[in-house]
């Protein structure tokens, strides 16, 4: 019997079983799909929430634990597994925001390196940038990741795990329960056991514990994207312009995202989707009207009410635990995330308050009515 096992397999998951194991723990990671395929691949990679000052104090905790751990980590994974997850700390640039004053005030309270910009820094710092743009709120040490190559070293580090066993494309019925104590999870075939089950399902980790937790309020909310083509150095960072952004990557592509749509778990991409990203990426880049999509795509996050996720014990069955319900975020405040669940499986001192993040106390606020 594992030590742990975990259910699904994104980023979260895979972190979350590579630190298990470096504390010498034996880890069962399941997957319905291969590991790192819904919404870790398909997000783009911004390692900020969008216009942070918008969210509550429980986001920026998490965001600002996990910002600065990613450029070690896209260091030890490729050094460990060959695979460069392109860490690019560009910065990030806020195009024509309505809310400054909020904006400068959360960066003084938080001391967040964030400033407000002329025309003239824009278009020295972004020279394909479409004219007229006035203002501008700066970022300069948020950074974007390649998040299909972060999945996929991070898959490769737990394939180097002796530690560690990987099931893919097996799906989980329901959770196994003694005594009050989840024991294992069933699947078609057969029974996982484990001495502590860890549920890091995104969007779907409300039907795994349907059985147990029937009322938690995470549901899929899907999220369509586009990528271009260009010439490296189009753009350099990342680009918001009225709640739409664009991404540089290190060979010229660009993405551009994201729609906001709760549709339950339709995966399909609508026509009405592209033409309104297309037009966003005009709106950003005027060179990008000469171009077409080369590819689009949708993947669903783990919507919660207010984006503040569910980390720590199931309250209702022992030995349960979640960590889902990031929303927009999951990339974001992943390691946080990680590292403050980690701590709690390991009697460790935590890393930040877990408190807010217990889904009792979630659970709590959703009776209360106080989510928003």
């Amino acid at each position: 019997m594992n030590d742990f096992l975990i259910v699904g397999g994104g980023v979260i998951g895979m972190m979350m079983a590579r630190t298990l194991s470096d504390s010498g723990a034996d880890v069962t990671i399941v997957d319905k799909r291969e590991l790192g395929q819904e919404s870790t691949w398909a997000g783009g990679g911004i390692v900020s929430p969008l216009y942070p000052w918008r969210y509550r104090p429980e986001i920026t905790a998490l965001a600002e634990w996990s910002q600065g751990y990613y450029p070690e980590l896209a260091e030890e994974l490729l050094q460990e597994t060959g695979i460069d997850p392109e860490f690019r700390a560009g910065g990030m640039l806020m195009l024509r925001v309505h809310d400054e004053d909020d904006a400068l005030a959360w960066a003084e309270k938080y001391n967040q390196p964030l400033t407000r910009v002329d025309a003239d820094f824009i278009y020295k710092t972004e020279p394909g940038v479409a004219p007229g743009k006035e203002q501008a709120i700066w970022m300069p040490e948020i950074g974007s990741i390649r998040n299909p190559r972060l999945g996929q070293s991070l898959k490769r580090s737990l394939e180097l795990r002796s530690n560690i066993r990987i099931i893919e494309n097996v799906e989980i019925k329901g959770i196994r329960e003694m005594d009050g104590y989840a024991i294992g999870v069933e699947t078609a075939n057969s029974v996982l056991s484990a001495g502590r089950v860890i549920v890091t399902s995104g969007a779907w980790s409300a039907g795994v514990l349907k059985d147990v937790l029937p009322d938690i309020p995470i549901q899929p909310v899907r999220g369509q994207m586009l990528v271009y083509k260009a010439e490296p150095g189009l753009v350099d960072r990342v680009v918001m312009l009225d709640g739409r952004y664009v991404i540089p990557r290190n060979d010229g592509h660009i993405l551009v995202g994201s729609t906001l749509e709760y549709s339950s778990f339709d995966k399909q991409t609508t026509d009405e989707a592209r033409e309104s990203l297309m037009a966003s990426a005009r709106d950003i880049l005027p060179a990008l009207a000469d171009l077409e999509p080369e590819y689009h795509w949708c993947g669903l996050r783990p919507g919660s009410p207010d984006g503040i996720p569910f980390i720590g014990e199931i309250p209702t069955m022992k030995k349960l635990y979640i960590n889902a319900g990031h929303f927009r975020n999951g990339l974001v405040l992943a390691p946080a995330a990680t590292q403050l669940l980690c701590n709690q499986l390991l009697g460790q001192e935590p890393v930040i308050d877990p408190g807010p993040y217990r889904p009792e106390h979630r659970m709590s606020e959703a009776e209360a009515g106080q989510m928003i």
